[in-house]
């Protein structure tokens, strides 16, 4: 008899002893989140952080490739609104080479030199320029040959007239000069010799 009363007091205080210390465990539980608490915020403000950087990243990569697109496009339109305005002012300077510049038509020619005069310059700047060949060698680059003509009194391959000029804009080939270009004299050889699109051997 006194042994199951000693028995069921060494159980209650089994027991009391676990409840106490799960009572212990159940207090530093709130502690222990608590002190969690402050790093997990920290790993999710940096998440949020990086997150945040690779979105402006992208966004301005975006907007560079945009605003790239956008100048190509502009660009683009404008080289070839300028290329055709160049039949344009072939036509003035075949006008203005053709006139008398003394005579009946004086005023004519003078508003004509006016009207090309100030085309060139609006054209001029959004880069057009155009480009001198006479007397040159002869570049596949920058010229077109039309004919080979002899001519003993320049070296061959030289560009002997221009027909239609050529123009840059922007440091960049717009259209090639079409020019005349010497040819070595020989008894041989017509007067004047058609010229292929591929050019002249050096």
């Amino acid at each position: 008899m006194q042994n199951e009363h000693q028995n069921s007091k060494q159980s209650s205080d089994l027991t009391e002893a676990q409840n106490a210390a799960s009572t212990d465990q159940t207090e530093k539980l709130p502690e222990q989140e608590a002190e969690k608490k402050p790093e997990v915020a920290v790993r999710e403000a940096e998440m949020f952080k990086d997150q945040l950087l690779r979105k402006a990243a992208e966004f301005e990569n975006y907007k560079r490739r945009m605003e790239s697109e956008i100048k190509t496009l502009i660009e683009n339109a404008t080289e070839r609104l300028i290329f055709e305005l160049l039949p344009v002012l072939d036509d003035f300077d075949r006008f203005l080479k053709s006139s008398p510049e003394q005579g009946e038509h004086d005023a004519l020619r003078k508003g004509v030199e006016l009207i090309s005069s100030k085309l060139n310059a609006t054209l001029s700047k959004r880069g057009l320029a155009p480009f001198e060949s006479s007397g040159k060698p002869f570049d596949v680059h920058y010229h077109d040959a039309l004919l080979q003509v002899p001519r003993d009194d320049v070296p061959p391959n030289t560009v002997i007239e221009e027909v239609n000029k050529g123009y840059m804009l922007n440091d960049k080939i717009l259209r090639h000069a079409r020019v005349i270009v010497s040819a070595p004299t020989n008894s041989d050889q017509t007067p004047a010799t058609p010229v292929k699109d591929e050019g002249l051997e050096a």
